[in-house]
């Protein structure tokens, strides 16, 4: 297989896992959307849990785009 085709190859797979991130994200707040339209009261304690996930899903997006610009960008 051509180096430069691997490359790019494996830069697309890493699109997955940014689409993955964005996947969980919109799972995440939509769990905290039907949990906070059932019990209101516990919502508030339930807002903050539910952008801590946010932030985790994102940063595994962030680092799937990171992973995407170092083989584009830095191997050789």
């Amino acid at each position: 297989m051509d180096p430069l085709a691997a490359k790019y190859l494996g830069a697309g797979f890493t699109v997955i896992g940014m689409g993955a991130a964005a996947i969980g994200v919109a799972i995440i707040f939509a769990s905290f959307l039907s949990g906070a339209l059932r019990n209101p009261t516990a919502s508030d304690a339930q807002f903050g849990r539910a952008f801590i996930g946010a932030a985790l899903a994102e940063g595994l997006g962030i680092f799937s785009f990171l992973v995407a610009i170092l083989l584009l960008f830095v191997m050789k």
